[in-house]
């Protein structure tokens, strides 16, 4: 599966009612550390197919979601479960790491 591009119409049926953990990935077209990161979100995308959806949320073109979860710094790793917010990381994340944020 390839990563989800979440937007405010979208966000509900894909994040809070999702039978499955959701990683969001909020970044941002001038972010070099989020370009950075674009492969590892991808591989582990693929990788996880089917265990856990892996979305991005453009902070420019989404002020609303990125307001709703209080980004003030990007990359920024959300994992939501039934709806809650159950781990969060800032900044460059190795794969390892980014599994972890996961329970993984």
């Amino acid at each position: 599966m390839s990563v989800l591009h979440l937007t405010s119409d979208n966000f509900e049926r894909e994040v809070i009612k999702s039978d499955i953990p959701v990683m969001i990935d909020f970044w941002a077209n001038w972010c070099m550390p989020c370009k950075m990161m674009s492969p590892i979100v991808d591989e582990i995308a693929k990788e996880m197919e089917g265990k856990v959806k892996v979305a991005k949320v453009n902070i420019d073109e989404e002020q609303a979601l990125t307001l709703k979860y209080g980004i003030m710094s990007i990359p920024t790793f959300v994992v939501i479960k039934n709806g809650n917010v159950v781990n969060q990381s800032i900044g460059m994340q190795d794969k390892q790491e980014l599994l972890k944020l996961l329970g993984i």
